[in-house]
């Protein structure tokens, strides 16, 4: 089966990549890094105005209609300029789950923005030592009247201060397992929220603790059934890991290139470094694993797109895998740089860095490996005993 994108998309991939061209690639990620968000406010206009915020909201609400292969190059492309947007969590994640589980008043308060590039989302999931299990979610959301009142503190949470809203996971009811936790839109400019700035280490991407101290919302902010939010993420994380496997993939293709180029014009002993073996063995391994890392990702996307049985153990396994690519590649191009590739100067540590974010990114190596045995039916059952 031929999993490669359309002429059409490969075109819209042309369009994106020299937009971002203009804005200088990987010079907004570095203006990040050193606390200048202006310039992300400028590319989302631009984005805008290209159709990217519109790409897969529906026709009804100002979208294209399109799905999820249609993100594929517009992800690519921002990989590749490692910009620190919240495109993945708004068009990848929430605009799905508004789709399928929003009310008919969530749709037509969040699409219509989204669509035009006025608003995005960012994913409020984890806390102070918890973990991306149900058992991790212990914030409360306690019923009064017509309204939610949310007591507790997210951690971690990607580009809080530049939000416009939140997706937040709540327990809603008694005990620690998956049933009880709710899924809540907060809006910023609605809820006194105090947010904390965290470290992170890829600078690009700025990480906040949120603490919600009798922070009131109505019941009509709730995103689905109360108390069965568990599921409904679940289903979002497909969408959002497959996403997130393109956006990857863009990255690996531009350190591929990088390392490419530096040992085509980096000589010692008098001749290029491309042509001593080791470096192209290197380059070869490099290459391999982008084109591995690609295949699955497209299929992935192409799974999730047509609702195929396997698309849970696709879409696991190509996360698992390319999440772990990413790593390889990333320091075998410092190591092909020497020590000017550890230096501020080269962007080869900020693909480094990117690479170890995800690496834990909305769940660790571990979850995905038994995702992806589950799904794959590797699992032993428990042995029913009769008593």
């Amino acid at each position: 089966m031929d999993f490669s994108l359309s002429q059409e998309q490969e075109m819209f991939r042309n369009y994106v990549r020299k937009f971002l061209d203009d804005a200088g690639q990987t010079k907004i990620a570095r203006e990040v890094t050193e606390g200048k968000v202006d310039s992300l406010q400028t590319l989302r206009e631009g984005m805008a105005e290209l159709g990217c915020t519109s790409l897969n909201v529906p026709e009804e609400y100002g979208g294209m209609g399109l799905g999820s292969l249609d993100l594929v190059p517009i992800l690519e492309e921002m990989g590749r300029a490692l910009i620190p947007s919240l495109y993945l969590e708004t068009n990848a994640l929430v605009v799905p789950l508004l789709e399928k589980y929003g009310t008919d008043q969530q749709k037509d308060k969040y699409l219509p923005v989204i669509a035009e590039g006025t608003h995005t989302f960012t994913l409020a999931w984890l806390e102070e030592k918890g973990s991306y299990k149900p058992s991790g979610i212990n914030m409360r959301g306690e019923r009064k009247g017509d309204s939610l009142v949310l007591n507790g503190v997210k951690s971690s949470v990607p580009d809080a201060r530049l939000a416009d809203s939140l997706l937040v996971l709540v327990r809603t009811n008694e005990g620690n397992g998956h049933d009880g936790i709710t899924l809540v839109i907060v809006d910023n400019a609605e809820a006194s929220l105090q947010i904390q700035s965290q470290k992170n280490i890829d600078e690009t991407r700025l990480l906040a603790k949120v603490h919600f101290e009798d922070i009131s919302v109505s019941s009509e902010q709730i995103l689905g059934d109360i108390h069965h939010g568990w599921d409904i993420i679940q289903e979002g994380m497909l969408s959002l890991n497959a996403a997130l496997c393109a956006n990857i993939i863009g990255s690996m293709d531009s350190i591929v290139e990088m390392a490419t180029e530096y040992a085509n014009i980096r000589e010692q002993f008098g001749q290029p470094i491309g042509r001593f073996q080791a470096i192209k063995h290197r380059i070869v391994d490099m290459k391999l694993d982008l084109e591995t890392a690609r295949s699955l990702t497209y299929y992935a996307n192409w799974a999730i797109e047509s609702g195929a049985p396997d698309r849970v153990a696709a879409i696991a396994s190509a996360r698992l895998f390319v999440t772990e690519a990413f790593i390889r590649v990333a320091s075998h191009n410092i190591q092909i740089h020497g020590g000017i590739g550890f230096t501020e100067e080269m962007d080869c540590q900020l693909y480094v860095k990117r690479a170890r974010f995800y690496e834990n990114y909305l769940g660790n190596k571990q979850q995905y490996y038994n995702q992806a045995a589950e799904a794959l039916g590797w699992l032993q059952k428990e042995k029913v005993v009769l008593v």
